[in-house]
């Protein structure tokens, strides 16, 4: 049998063999039901590999906390006793192998299924950090890392009979405009703090560092190019995978390409160059800015190839309406000055982060209002 995606997997599980025996045994039990949160199958980014631990038959089974702590255990063991051992060849008990992760094995017994029963309420709590019931703040969305906005708005919603999940999905598809601007504009900053540096490098006899920094700036037009198409980009290990799925970017990632392959400084810096202007075209395709020149220059006296990036960033927040947007440091998103996965894969320590930041300014306290 040909390897089958963990969504269509677990789409095919509730469907066939959970509701059915919640409909039997829990008849007016309502509920919702999805594959979200963490996975490669959440991204679609799944392949026979990711068939080794944490993948399998498995759904998110939401209940009314009442509900949940009233039937939650019986419906569990239940499930255990009459769940299929596998379903579309592959065993639906599952067992731990090191740490937190999990494999698929074959049983006898009552399985040790992933049915993973929650309520609304205790589930956005920890993916989110705030609750949905609410519009968001522009801390909310600013301490929020895109991993996990990538979690929670990918996959599949199977049955939402209690209208608590694609609501807050729907809302959090994407930034409000002026966030938007100012997160683009805090990526072209990065850019700008940046795009002298490998020329100055390679002037000094450094090809490691500008290799690195040449490597760097690519990362950063990776991730400023997704956010430009409404992507989450996402972890280090699928950014390059959810760049490449992307539509239109051919001419870009050829000059990305040979920026991270180039054999010497000339071509690193022509590829680099390329790329700038290339990003800078898609910047003024999108119309939120006036057209901006998107031709590269030296760099004040300095023969280094530049595109000047900071004048994106300066074009951005001066169209930005909201002045507890427009007034904040030029900082961004949790994932533009936070680079540890220990912090951004914990959504109180990315909030944390994000609050001592950001509120650190004189008109941060106003950053707990909806944002607009």
């Amino acid at each position: 049998m040909g390897f089958v995606s963990g969504l269509d997997l677990s789409r095919a599980f509730y469907t066939d063999a959970v509701r059915p025996l919640l409909d039997a045994g829990w008849p007016s039990l309502s509920h919702s039901a999805a594959l979200v949160g963490p996975g490669s199958e959440v991204l679609g980014f799944d392949s026979p590999r990711s068939t080794d631990h944490d993948w399998g038959p498995r759904v998110l089974l939401f209940l009314r906390r009442e509900d949940l702590r009233a039937q939650g255990r019986e419906i569990s063991t239940a499930l255990a006793h009459r769940l299929p051992r596998d379903f579309l060849g592959y065993p639906t008990n599952f067992v731990s192998t090191g740490g937190v992760s999990v494999s698929m094995q074959p049983t006898d017994g009552p399985v040790q299924h992933r049915v993973m029963l929650t309520s609304p309420e205790a589930w956005w709590a920890n993916m989110l950090g705030f609750d949905p019931a609410r519009p968001p703040t522009v801390l909310d969305w600013l301490a929020l890392p895109w991993q996990k906005l990538a979690e929670v708005t990918g996959g599949e919603v199977f049955h939402d009979g209690l209208a608590a999940l694609e609501p807050v999905r729907a809302q959090l598809t994407w930034y409000p405009d002026d966030v938007w601007r100012y997160v683009l504009a805090c990526q072209w900053q990065r850019i700008a703090q940046e795009e002298p540096f490998v020329g100055r490098a390679a002037e000094a006899g450094d090809p490691i560092g500008a290799a690195v920094l040449g490597a760097r700036l690519v990362r950063d037009i990776m991730r400023l190019y997704l956010l430009m198409n409404r992507r989450w980009p996402p972890y280090a290990k699928w950014l390059g995978t959810a760049y490449g799925r992307l539509a239109g970017g051919s001419e870009l990632t050829e000059a990305l390409w040979g920026a991270v392959t180039a054999g010497h400084d000339a071509a690193r810096e022509a590829h680099l160059c390329r790329a700038y202007e290339t990003i800078a075209e898609v910047h003024n395709g999108l119309g939120l800015t006036e057209p901006l020149d998107p031709t590269t220059r030296y760099f004040h006296d300095r023969p280094y190839g530049v595109l000047d990036a900071g004048r994106f960033g300066a074009a951005l927040v001066a169209r930005i309406t909201d002045p507890r947007v427009r007034d904040l440091p030029l900082v961004g998103s949790v994932d533009q000055f936070v680079d540890s996965a220990d912090v951004l894969s914990h959504t109180d320590r990315a909030r944390a982060a994000a609050l001592l930041v950001l509120q650190n300014h004189p008109d941060g306290y106003r950053l707990s209002d909806p944002a607009r």
